[in-house]
Order: C-alpha cells, then sequence, then structure tokens
C-alpha cells in the first residue's frame, strides 16, 4: 500500500498558502517566497485578472468587475453574513448526517449530540448580537458626552470636526466610510458582521471569536476522537498485525491505516483537518484582540501608532543627520586649524555622531489591565457616571 502522497501534498500546498496570505506580510518573511506569494494574493491576482476581464470582453465588463468590488468591499451588504450562515450551517449539517451515527462510540459519549446544538446556537447569538448591535455611533445628542469620556492626546489624537458628521470627532472614534457614521472607540469594519466594531460591541466580538476558536477545537477533537473509536472497535491494528504480518511499529501501520481510514472515514477526516485549520486561525486572531483589550487599544490606534512612530524615526533620523553635518563642518574647521594627529590615534578615536532619539509612546487610555476588560465589558457609555459628563 503506497502513503497517500497526494493528501500530504494537498495539505502542504494548503498551509503555504494560508500561511503567506496571512502572514507574508510579517518581518521574518521579507524578501522570501512567502512574501512574493502574499503580494501576489492580495493584490497582483486582482489586478492580473482585470487585465484578463478587460483584454476578453472590454473596458464594460472591467467596469463592471470594479461595480461588484464596490458593491462588495465600500457598502453595507450581507454577503459574507450569508456566507458564515452557510459555512456553519453547511458545516453542522454534514457532521450530522455523517458523523452523529457514530455517536455513542467508545469515546463519544451520547450528550455530545445534545451539546453540539448548545454551543452552535450560543455562536449563532454572538453572531446575530455582534452584527446588529449598535457599535457606539456618535451624535450629535452624545458627542458631548464622548469626547469628556475619551480625552484627546494630542499625539495621535486632536480635537477636530468629522468633515461628513459636521461634529466634533471624538478622541479614538473614526468616520466609517462604509458605514457612514462616526463610531466611538472604533476599531474595524468587520465585513463578516456588516457592522464596525466599536465602544458597544467589542465585547459582542471578543466573545463570538473566543466562541468560535474553542466550537472549532470541540467539533475538531471530537471527530478525532470518533476516528480513534471506531479504530478501536474495529480492530484495524489487531487485524493488521495478527491476521496480514504488519510490522508493530508506526512506520509499518502508518499507511495502511491512513489507507483505511481515507476509505472508510475521509469525512470526518476532512472536516477535522478544516476544523483544526479554521480554529488555528481563529486562535491567533483571539489572541490579538485579546491583547487589544487588555492593553485598552485598537487596531485602528495601532495603525495611527505605526504611522505615528515611522515618521518620528524619520524626522529623528534627519535631525540626527543634520546634527552629524553641523558636526562633521565644525570638526573639519578646527582640523584645519590644528596639526594633523597621528593615524593610529584618528583610527581608534570614537565617531562624535549623536544617537538617534528613542521614539516613546504614551497610551493615556492604559489604566491597567483590569480596568481596561472592564471598560470593554462595560463601556463608558453604559455606566451611569457617561450622562452626566459635559464637554469642556
Amino acid at each position: 500500500m503506497d502513503v497517500p502522497w497526494l493528501l500530504v501534498a494537498h495539505g502542504s500546498v494548503t498551509a503555504l498558502v494560508v500561511v503567506s496570505f496571512l502572514c507574508g506580510q510579517w518581518p521574518i518573511f521579507e524578501g522570501t517566497f512567502v512574501q512574493s506569494i502574499n503580494h501576489f494574493l492580495t493584490s497582483g491576482a486582482y489586478r492580473h485578472f482585470l487585465r484578463l476581464v478587460q483584454g476578453v470582453c472590454g473596458t464594460g465588463a472591467r467596469d463592471l468587475v470594479l461595480g461588484v468590488e464596490q458593491y462588495c468591499c465600500d457598502r453595507p451588504n450581507p454577503i459574507l453574513q450569508i456566507f458564515y450562515v452557510a459555512i456553519i450551517g453547511g458545516t453542522y449539517f454534514i457532521i450530522v448526517q455523517t458523523s452523529f451515527k457514530y455517536i455513542p462510540g467508545y469515546y463519544v459519549s451520547v450528550w455530545h449530540r445534545y451539546l453540539s446544538i448548545v454551543v452552535v446556537s450560543i455562536g449563532a447569538i454572538l453572531f446575530v448580537l455582534t452584527s446588529f448591535s449598535d457599535p457606539g455611533t456618535v451624535t450629535s445628542e452624545n458627542v458631548s458626552q464622548y469626547v469628556s469620556a475619551y480625552p484627546f492626546d494630542n499625539v495621535i489624537f486632536v480635537e477636530k470636526e468629522c468633515s461628513t458628521c459636521k461634529i466634533t470627532r471624538p478622541a479614538r472614534a473614526k468616520h466609517c466610510r462604509i458605514c457612514d457614521r462616526c463610531v466611538a472607540r472604533f476599531d474595524h469594519h468587520c465585513g463578516w458582521m456588516n457592522n464596525c466594531i466599536g465602544e458597544k460591541n467589542t465585547r459582542y466580538f471578543v466573545a463570538f471569536l473566543v466562541w468560535h476558536f474553542l466550537l472549532c477545537m470541540y467539533g475538531a477533537l471530537i471527530l478525532g476522537f470518533i476516528i480513534a473509536g471506531e479504530l478501536k472497535v474495529k480492530k484495524v491494528i489487531y487485524i493488521l498485525t495478527v491476521y496480514y504480518g504488519v510490522d508493530n511499529s508506526f512506520s509499518g501501520l502508518f499507511p495502511h491505516v491512513a489507507q483505511w481510514l481515507l476509505a472508510v472515514h475521509n469525512t470526518q477526516i476532512l472536516l477535522a483537518v478544516f476544523l483544526g485549520i479554521i480554529s488555528l486561525l481563529l486562535g491567533g486572531f483571539c489572541a490579538y484582540h485579546i491583547h487589544l483589550c487588555l492593553s485598552n487599544t485598537t487596531t485602528n490606534e495601532t495603525f495611527k501608532w505605526q504611522d505615528y512612530i515611522f515618521w518620528m524615526k524619520k524626522e529623528n533620523a534627519a535631525k540626527t543627520s543634520a546634527a552629524a553635518l553641523k558636526l562633521s563642518v565644525g570638526a573639519a574647521r578646527s582640523e584645519a586649524q590644528k596639526p594633523s594627529p597621528s593615524k593610529w590615534k584618528t583610527f581608534f578615536s570614537r565617531s562624535q555622531v549623536p544617537a538617534e532619539e528613542p521614539v516613546v509612546t504614551n497610551n493615556i487610555y492604559d489604566v491597567g489591565r483590569i480596568r481596561n476588560l472592564c471598560e470593554v465589558i462595560v463601556p463608558l457609555s453604559e455606566r451611569r457616571s457617561f450622562s452626566h459628563r459635559k464637554s469642556d
């Protein structure tokens, strides 16, 4: 029996594409083929597709594709919400149809039939709460309270008027061009939820991520236990070693067991691998947003701080270069009036070029992990003191 190399190759290519798409911009992959694949997947492939459409079907077809892109990416629409419901509903339906017949099993008790309904229902409730709850819309009625609740740090947030809403934009708020509204403590616009993630629904969004990470892990583990139970009940290893004379070792049993599993339980294996990959992706995304909650930062603010650090480093580098040039000119003039030093003294003398100033960031909204987490769970706008706030 041959080792299923096709399955191994398929898994390797899938893992490479997923890692390249999600992590290709990381510094560790700079200049590698992983970064090239990421660039192709995120922008290059789409540009080539537009050129192909224009070359084959003309400019009208290209404009049609761009119009569909604008509808899907720049306007509120339920496409990804429908896709999410289809994925969750379709996956659960396939599991029920193909795997529930093995429950109860050797390692899986019958109550997992009912527990699965509960955990999927909780995930659906969190999805509805995140999608349809108010993210914290800033209006002329509550703008003064938000301005007072979130002070300007005068670094990444300065007091200015929203050019669209014609009201003062509070610190940490942003005008979403897709939803066409200012959102307090704006994190990002989530296409999967067809809603902004802001002050009031960040708690639901993070709970959604955590719960779906656990849900996918739970599904992958149960499917794994079902497969292991079937191996045990049907005595596959015993039959292979006793009746077929297969060596009782990993290298000897693996090809035969793998072929049997792919022939009898291929659906369970594919579902377990799919749920395992999704759980890993959700785990990373979940950990990132938990870190943001504990540090009282948002995705929007993370990008703002990155831009601030970039420009400050450029400014400090320019100042350092100017100071070094001034120092070298002054040194050249003074050296012209002095006798030339020995070559050894010049070689071992230290450079007088000033070092660049480090860029210091100060997040004034970070008030400690416990209080930061409490601010996510109970937003400032839902506290009794919020209605009594007035802008200075």
